[in-house]
C-alpha cells in the first residue's frame, strides 16, 4: 500500500525579520584600500577622544548598534564605501606597491637641509654643505658622520651593495673611536647598542635610503661581537677589539672574497670568448681586468644598459681604458646580440636561500634571455650576501627609486605632475628577483656551486654559530 504523503509546512519569516542583500563583490585592491580607510577612520576617533574607554563596552555598544541598523542604511554604507575605493584604486595606480617604504627625496623633504633633520630624533644643526655655516651638534644628536654619511645615501652618492656596507662600517668604527660612557650607564655594551649604533642604522634606513642586505648582515655582526665582548673590559680595549673585527670583516668577507671570485671566474674565460654582462659591477671589473692583464686571454665584452641611471657609461669606459673590446648596447637590444654571446656575468645584490638572485632591475630579463638560448649565466657574489628570506617574486621585497628619474628634460614627460597629475603614476623599481633555474652557477669565493646549494653556505656561515674573538674573526 502506497503510503499517503504528509505536507512540509514552509517555515514563513517573521513579519520584524528583514534579509538583507549581498554585498557586492570587492577586488583584493579594493578590499585593501577598504580596510586601510577604515583603518585611518579609527585612528582619527582614537585621536579625537582625550578619555579612556573599556574596550570591552565598547566591542558590546558597537555591536548593540549594528544590529539595530536597518538593511537600507547597510546598503547605502556599503555602495559608498564600494564607489569611495574604486576611486582611491583609480587615482593611485601604485597600490600593488603601496607596501614598499617610498623614495625619500632629501630635497623636497621639510626639514631636511643639508645634514639637518629638524624632527624628534635629532635636533643636529649642521649646514656645513650647503649654507657654509659653522656646525653645531647638541649633546643627544647623532655623530656627525652619520648624518654626513645619511645625507650620501639620500643622494645616491654611495651605489652598490659592497660600497655601502663599507661606508656604513667605516662610519661605526668613527662613531665607536669617538664613544664614552655616559654616568649614569652600568654596562656600556648596552649603552653602545642601544643608543649609539641601534638609533644611527635605524636613522639610515628609514630617513635617507632603506637598507641593503649587506648592511643587515654586517650590521648583525656588529651586534653579535659588541655583546660577546667582556663586561669588565677596558673601553679602550674593548674599542681597539671592536675597530679590529670590522677591519677583518671588511678584508675577509669583501676584499679577499673578491679575489677569490676573480680566480674561480677568469678560469671559466677562453680565448674568444664573447662575454655579456650588464650595468656597472665593481666585482665583475675586476674579472674582466684580471683576464685580460694577467692571465693575457683575448675575449669581447658587450655591456647592457639601462636607463635612468646608465652606469653602463662608467663600465665600458673603464673597460676600454684597459684594452679590452666593448660594445654597448641597451637593454631593448639584448635579443640581437644574445645569439653571438659564449658566457654571461652578472652581479647580485643579495642571494636568497631558495638561491634566486636579488639585482639590479632588468637582470632577471637578461638571465631569462640567455637561458632560453641555452647561454650559461654565472652570478658572482661574495657569501656575506646571503639572506635567510625566500622570496618568490620582485613584489614583496623592492625598493622604489626616483620617479623623476624616468623623465627627460627633452620629452614631454618633463612636466607630467603639472600635466597629468590623475593619469600618470611614474614607477621606478631597483631591484627585480632572478629565480634559480636562470642561473648556471653561482661564483662565490667558496667556489663555483649551484644555486641549490646557497642554504648550506647559509647554515655553515650563521655568525650565531662563531664565536666572537678579538683575535679571529671568520
Amino acid at each position: 500500500m502506497e503510503q499517503p504523503q504528509v505536507e512540509k509546512k514552509e517555515k514563513k519569516p517573521k513579519k520584524d525579520f528583514v534579509i538583507p542583500p549581498k554585498k557586492p563583490k570587492l577586488s583584493k585592491a579594493e578590499r585593501r584600500a577598504l580596510q586601510e580607510a577604515q583603518r585611518a577612520a579609527k585612528g582619527q576617533k582614537s585621536d579625537g577622544s582625550n578619555t579612556k574607554k573599556n574596550p570591552k563596552n565598547d566591542s558590546g555598544k558597537d555591536q548593540k548598534a549594528a544590529e539595530k541598523s536597518s538593511s537600507s542604511s547597510n546598503d547605502a554604507k556599503s555602495k559608498s564605501d564600494v564607489t569611495k575605493v574604486k576611486e582611491e584604486t583609480k587615482n593611485d595606480t601604485l597600490t600593488f606597491f603601496s607596501h614598499l617604504p617610498p623614495f625619500k627625496d632629501y630635497r623636497l623633504k621639510k626639514g631636511f637641509i643639508g645634514i639637518n633633520l629638524n624632527d624628534s630624533t635629532t635636533s643636529a644643526s649642521i649646514h656645513a654643505s650647503q649654507t657654509g655655516s659653522p656646525t653645531t651638534v647638541s649633546s643627544d644628536s647623532f655623530h656627525p658622520a652619520v648624518l654626513d654619511l645619511g645625507l650620501q645615501y639620500a643622494e645616491g652618492s654611495i651605489r652598490g651593495s659592497n660600497k655601502r656596507c663599507k661606508a656604513m662600517l667605516q662610519t661605526f668604527k668613527i662613531v665607536i673611536q669617538d664613544y664614552t660612557i655616559p654616568s649614569d650607564t652600568r654596562d656600556y655594551r648596552q649603552d653602545l647598542e642601544n643608543r649609539v649604533l641601534k638609533p644611527a642604522f635605524t636613522y639610515w634606513t628609514t630617513k635617507c635610503r632603506h637598507h641593503s642586505v649587506t648592511m643587515g648582515n654586517a650590521f648583525t655582526f656588529l651586534k653579535l661581537a659588541v655583546a660577546n665582548l667582556n663586561r669588565d673590559l677596558a673601553l679602550q680595549e674593548a674599542k681597539s677589539i671592536l675597530c679590529e673585527g670590522i677591519d677583518a670583516y671588511m678584508h675577509e668577507r669583501i676584499d679577499f672574497a673578491d679575489k677569490a671570485i676573480c680566480k674561480f671566474a677568469t678560469s671559466k674565460i677562453s680565448n674568444g670568448d664573447v662575454i655579456l654582462t650588464y650595468g656597472k659591477n665593481d666585482l665583475i671589473r675586476m674579472i674582466l681586468h684580471q683576464a685580460i692583464q694577467e692571465e693575457k686571454k683575448d675575449f669581447r665584452v658587450i655591456v647592457v644598459d639601462s636607463r635612468p641611471l646608465l652606469e653602463g657609461k662608467d663600465m665600458i669606459k673603464d673597460l676600454i681604458d684597459a684594452g679590452i673590446e666593448c660594445t654597448y648596447i641597451l637593454i631593448n637590444s639584448v635579443s640581437y646580440v644574445m645569439k653571438e654571446v659564449t658566457k654571461v656575468f652578472l652581479g647580485g645584490s643579495a642571494l636568497m636561500s631558495d638561491g634566486s638572485i636579488l639585482g639590479r632591475v632588468g637582470t632577471a630579463s637578461i638571465a631569462m634571455m640567455a637561458m632560453s638560448l641555452k647561454v650559461p649565466v654565472l652570478v658572482c657574489c661574495e657569501t656575506y650576501k646571503i639572506s635567510s628570506r625566500v622570496q618568490l617574486e620582485s613584489i614583496t621585497g623592492n625598493e622604489l627609486g626616483d620617479p623623476e628619474g624616468l623623465t627627460d628634460p627633452s620629452t614631454s614627460l618633463k612636466k607630467w605632475k603639472e600635466e597629468n597629475p590623475e593619469n600618470l603614476r611614474l614607477l621606478n623599481l631597483l631591484y627585480d628577483l632572478t629565480p634559480n633555474e636562470f642561473v648556471s652557477g653561482i661564483v662565490t669565493e667558496m667556489g663555483i656551486l649551484p644555486p641549490t646549494s646557497v642554504a648550506v653556505l647559509l647554515r655553515e656561515m650563521n655568525p650565531e654559530n662563531s664565536v666572537f674573538k678579538g683575535e679571529a674573526i671568520y
